[in-house]
């Protein structure tokens, strides 16, 4: 391939803000960020990779993983 003037492709340009689909006005939580719960006052926290493991309401350093919500079947509840 050659890099002739002109023949590069765009840039990729990411829609604007508010210009979303169906009316939907919500800010995901950034990539890689998990939640876990503080094992002292019980609030969510979320954790972005690289940050330290800390609740930023009370300090405390025990997080626990939340359980999945998502409903998991078993071959046992399937019938035949």
């Amino acid at each position: 391939m050659s890099s002739a003037p002109g023949s590069q492709r765009e840039a990729y340009q990411p829609p604007a803000a508010g210009s979303s689909g169906g009316g939907r006005s919500y800010v995901p939580a950034p990539a890689g960020t998990m939640f876990y719960l503080c094992a002292e006052c019980g609030v969510k926290v979320g954790i972005n990779k690289g940050e330290p493991i800390r609740c930023k309401e009370c300090g405390h350093r025990i997080l626990y993983k939340q359980r999945t919500t998502r409903y998991l079947k078993s071959k046992s509840t399937i019938p035949k």
